[in-house]
């Protein structure tokens, strides 16, 4: 049962990821979306992926953008179990299960604000920078199940005697469920400054709100058969009515919950270039890390007796590592037609393995992530405008960093839409993009500590696999 406690409560680690790093969302303009590779671009979108080229957008004055999107994944966790043949855990020694998770955000706002003259300009955004939504388990996940069930056998052993035999699954019902919450807020403000005809420069920094939350429990109630036997022993060995009685009661066999807050803020420094000549575009920004520290506001915090050392680190007011990695975004764009076909490639690298995490879970990663963009935009003429882009991400995942409660899979990403200038200062933009996944397996062998740690005699496998769909609309407005 200890292993169990642990891991309910480590849930808040369970977030939902968009497009790019482990802990970044960088679709935050629906540019992005409708075209993925952004790093050049000289529009109102560059507020966010190239910030230099707001130097260089068309018009001077106010330009602002207002974009919305919604976002649904699936999070699926295929588990295995084994057991030794007659220890009589499980019913032919294997236990196999789908645990089915959803994942939703239907508003991730952003806002996007620039001010331009001939040389200089200022420019902000507000938006979901991080997290991005919700993501509920109905029926728990794996490690809840399979820790209450080898917990409760292995705890019952000893009453073996009297009961027949160590307490089974088929001796009571579970009920697990686990929901948690995570977005990180962010506030941009920069100036951009145009060098000469070619080049510009940007300084800016961001402010980030980590605001998240998590509600998760375990329980297991003996069946009548179960119920009953406990009460008959309980009458004839009066010895035993201490202990057995209260298993014999709802939630009597197992009962653990938790329920608590998490909020922090950190500030990203952020620098950025930008190079144009003639039909080509070069970009890069930089964002530094982030030390971002979150803190525990802990309503609910239910476990055994003899637990509290252990659950110290979710206690009201703990603080816990949860930093924003140092980002390196470069991209070139080209203008095959001027005014007519553009096209840009781009590369992100996130140095996720130095961002702190949690229990140092940084450390597990075997590299940064590496992303891999390309796009395309065509002016069909004066009022329509269609773009695609694809999108490769490379995690550097292992074993030891996935787990049930947070993991990632490395994908493609396909996105494509369009844009209707409206009128000279009015322009609508929609988009869609969609996430194909690389199944991850998760092999934990007996020599290993077995399946996800809860015991040595229950070697077994994760298969963890993702879906991902993202619709977005906005308009931009110049003035």
């Amino acid at each position: 049962m200890k292993k169990i406690v642990l891991v309910i409560a480590t849930a808040a680690m369970a977030v939902m990821a968009q497009a790019g790093g482990l802990l970044h969302n960088t679709n935050q303009h629906i540019d992005f979306v409708r075209m993925m590779a952004r790093g050049a671009s000289n529009e109102i979108d560059a507020v966010y992926s190239n910030p230099a080229g707001i130097a260089f957008m068309e018009n001077d004055g106010w330009t602002l953008s207002l974009n919305i999107h919604s976002a649904y994944q699936t999070r699926d966790i295929d588990a295995t179990v084994m057991t030794p043949a007659g220890l009589g855990l499980f019913p032919d020694d294997t236990y196999h299960k789908k645990y089915e998770g959803t994942a939703s955000a239907p508003v991730i706002p952003s806002v996007y604000a620039a001010y331009k003259t001939p040389k200089w300009a200022i420019s902000g955004y507000l938006g979901v920078v991080g997290g991005g939504g919700k993501a509920t388990f109905d029926y728990g996940l794996p490690l809840f199940d399979v820790g209450v069930m080898a917990g409760l056998y292995q705890g019952t052993a000893s009453l073996a005697p009297v009961l027949g035999g160590p307490v089974t699954p088929n001796q009571y019902t579970l009920d697990s469920y686990m929901r948690g919450k995570q977005y990180i807020f962010g506030g941009q403000v920069g100036f951009s400054y145009k060098f000469n005809e070619h080049f510009s420069g940007y300084a800016g920094m961001r402010v980030n709100y980590f605001n998240g939350s998590y509600v998760g429990h375990v329980n297991a109630t003996a069946n009548e058969a179960l119920a009953t036997k406990f009460q008959q022993i309980s009458i004839a060995a009066p010895a035993y009515a201490s202990v057995l009685m209260p298993m014999a009661a709802e939630n009597g066999l197992a009962h653990i919950a938790i329920d608590y807050t998490q909020t922090g803020w950190g500030v990203t420094p952020i620098l950025g270039v930008n190079y144009k000549w003639r039909g080509l575009t070069l970009a890069a920004k930089y964002e530094f890390k982030t030390a971002l520290k979150i803190e525990n506001d802990t309503k609910t915090l239910d476990a055994p007796a003899g637990f509290e050392e252990k659950l110290e680190p979710y206690a009201h007011g703990v603080n816990t590592p949860n930093d924003l990695p140092s980002v390196l975004y470069v991209a070139a764009g080209y203008e095959f037609i001027p005014k007519k076909l553009r096209g840009t490639i781009e590369y992100h690298y996130y140095d996720d393995r130095h961002a702190e995490m949690a229990g140092g879970k940084n450390k597990e990663l075997t590299h940064g992530t590496h992303e891999f963009l390309a796009g395309v935009e065509w002016d069909i003429n004066k009022i329509f405008t269609v773009s695609a882009g694809v999108q490769r991400t490379d995690y550097g995942l292992s074993d030891k960093y996935q787990s049930n409660t947070s993991f990632s899979c490395d994908s493609y990403s396909i996105g494509l839409g369009g844009a209707v200038n409206v009128s000279k200062n009015v322009k609508i933009n929609v988009g869609y993009f969609w996430t194909t996944y690389s199944d991850y397996k998760k092999e934990m062998p007996a020599s290993e500590g077995g399946y996800n740690g809860v015991s040595a005699m229950l070697p077994g496998t994760d298969v963890y696999s993702r879906t991902n769909k993202v619709f977005g609309m906005g308009v931009d407005f110049r003035f």
